[in-house]
């Protein structure tokens, strides 16, 4: 009876696993397709002589290196930096009493529920005015500002912290500023990875705002993406746009691949209290 509902358990695994994996397998075999195969019906779902030569092609068709290191720039700078920075304000909430502590982290929760959509008009024109469009200063800036997501993980894992460390730190002469360099955030390595999982996959995916804030030669491989690969009358190179595609999750998977031992823990341990 245990071996068969193992199984079961199983089979409902592998069939979850399949379907998530479905879209990404469709685009890698996309990738291996000859340019007219896009434009007949019906669909042929394998390719008919499958190729590596479009993610070739896609490599050299723009600066797609180029495009990829930027990216890549903005991605490393906002993370560390938000990650940072939601640490920092995530251990103020949790260990430091001051007035009002409750209510400034309701609304910094509320701010959640607010899409980022909304502000970035607004943000747009503050960047202007100030002229840091054209720059990576945004990122910069917000990643200095932390994340209320990453500040309510932080909160909760160093919540749970032992006082006693804190005691024994404050016996030994650390101030504030020591026991969270020494004790607290060496301690935090899951919520740390989780947050820089998030934030680098957040970044490294968006859209909108390098569109909006970003000229061509500074833009991200996102935006790239989008309207790098046409031909001569403007159409869309589908092979190429599915093999770069390919290529531009990669790292995504790979930053997962290392730190999810660490994004596992962390998801499910900074929710306890």
């Amino acid at each position: 009876m245990v071996f068969t509902r193992r199984s079961g358990v199983y089979m409902i695994l592998v069939g979850l696993l399949v379907l998530f994996l479905s879209p990404f397998g469709w685009l890698v075999i996309s990738a291996l397709k000859g340019p007219s195969e896009f434009n007949v019906l019906p669909i042929h779902w394998w390719p008919h002589s499958p190729s590596l030569g479009n993610f070739r092609q896609a490599l050299t068709y723009f600066d797609y290196l180029g495009y990829a290191r930027n990216s890549l720039t903005i991605a490393v700078v906002y993370s560390v930096l938000v990650t940072l920075a939601s640490a920092w304000a995530g251990y103020g909430f949790a260990r430091l009493n001051a007035p009002g502590k409750r209510l400034i982290f309701g609304v910094l929760l509320s701010t959640m529920m607010l899409p980022q959509i909304l502000t970035l008009i607004p943000t747009y024109l503050l960047f202007a005015k100030i002229h840091l469009t054209d720059t990576y200063m945004p990122w910069v800036l917000w990643g200095l500002c932390g994340a209320p997501y990453l500040i309510f993980l932080f909160r909760q894992f160093f919540t749970n912290m032992p006082k006693e460390l804190e005691e024994a730190a404050i016996i030994d002469g650390c101030g504030q500023i020591r026991i969270f360099w020494r004790i607290f955030l060496p301690q935090s390595w899951p919520v740390i990875a989780t947050s820089l999982i998030l934030s680098f996959s957040w970044t490294w995916g968006d859209y909108i705002a390098p569109a909006l804030l970003l000229d061509d030669s500074h833009t991200t491989l996102a935006v790239k993406l989008a309207h790098g690969y046409v031909n001569d009358h403007g159409g869309q190179l589908w092979n190429l746009v599915a093999a770069g595609a390919v290529m531009y999750v990669v790292p995504v998977l790979v930053l997962f691949l290392i730190l999810q031992r660490g994004f596992v823990t962390g998801v499910a341990t900074s929710g306890l209290k």
